[in-house]
């Protein structure tokens, strides 16, 4: 049981330096345990290749999103239509 935790603590890591190596903010030694770790986890294999498809997904998307004020007024319209149905 003890391995176990270990092993799931071990993909844990690497799980959270893969996400910080897509954003660039892993640092060198970080990169290379990585690397190492992906040689024999095929589970951490999956995933980081999962999320670099996600990554590269995202930056040729064309989502348009909502600016800040536009969400805030949207939010107050919709707390005011609550209330207004509520009363």
């Amino acid at each position: 049981m003890r391995t176990k935790m270990k092993i799931h603590k071990a993909c844990e890591k690497a799980n959270h330096v893969c996400d910080k190596s897509q954003y660039n903010e892993a640092t060198f030694l970080e990169k290379l345990k990585l690397m190492l770790h992906l040689l024999f986890c095929s589970a951490c294999r999956k995933y980081s290749n999962n999320n670099k498809k996600l990554t590269a997904t995202l930056e040729n998307s064309k989502v348009d999103c909502m600016h800040k004020k536009e969400k805030e007024a949207l939010k107050e319209n919709l707390e005011k239509a609550i209330h207004k149905q509520q009363h």
